[in-house]
């Protein structure tokens, strides 16, 4: 075993164990530390395949902020663990089947090499000055711009209809009418009150 399958396997190691204590650990800011240990290793595990740009973006915008969030939600929220675990069992056998369909999943890409004819050659070294992030920008821009378009409209899709949903109206809401805000006069909200500058003293 050379020294980066050994660090493959260790950063996988972790990155499983991570990932089920995020799902199996009792208290959500836990589990939310356990999610950022899981985005670290993966972010490990494409340094390995040479995928820098990816690795370093995984780590500012998910450990950065994504996390961040997530942890300031949680703990500025009152979360009712119990009643978010009524219907665990219920809920159990379709979630039981889905990961036992993403496992066979993963496991049909890991060991794909296996089904693979022995004519397909191996992949070519990149040189020195090779930039992946750069070949990232070419892909996604020539031969994958019209999924990547496509994901972009989803995202603003999504970003509308959670600023529909914030701004339904509440009965305990109290609303400000800008327009009646404008039509103000200055005669309605000022009263000039004419003082003397200074009062005389009874000797």
């Amino acid at each position: 075993m050379t020294f980066q399958q050994f660090v493959f396997y260790f950063l996988a190691a972790i990155l499983v164990f991570a990932a089920l204590r995020v799902i199996t650990a009792r208290n959500p800011v836990h589990s939310a530390l356990f999610l950022v240990l899981a985005f670290f290793t993966s972010a490990g595990l494409w340094l390995l395949l040479e995928a820098e740009f990816l690795a370093i973006t995984l780590v500012l915008v998910y450990v950065g902020a994504v996390m961040v969030l997530f942890l300031f939600v949680v703990m500025m929220l009152d979360i009712n663990i119990d009643r978010l675990r009524e219907g665990f069992l219920r809920w159990f056998p379709f979630g039981a089947v889905l990961a036992l369909l993403m496992v066979t999943e993963m496991g049909l890409v890991l060991w794909g090499k296996y089904f693979q004819p022995d004519s397909m050659p191996a992949p070519a070294a990149r040189p020195a000055d090779y930039s992946n992030t750069k070949e990232l920008g070419r892909v996604l821009y020539t031969d994958y711009v019209y999924p990547f378009e496509l994901a972009a409209v989803v995202l603003l899709v999504a970003i509308v209809a959670a600023i529909a949903l914030t701004l339904r109206r509440r009965k305990d809401t109290k609303y400000v009418d800008p327009a009646k805000q404008v039509m103000v006069r200055r005669e309605e909200r000022v009263r000039l009150v004419s003082m003397p500058a200074e009062k005389k003293s009874e000797a």
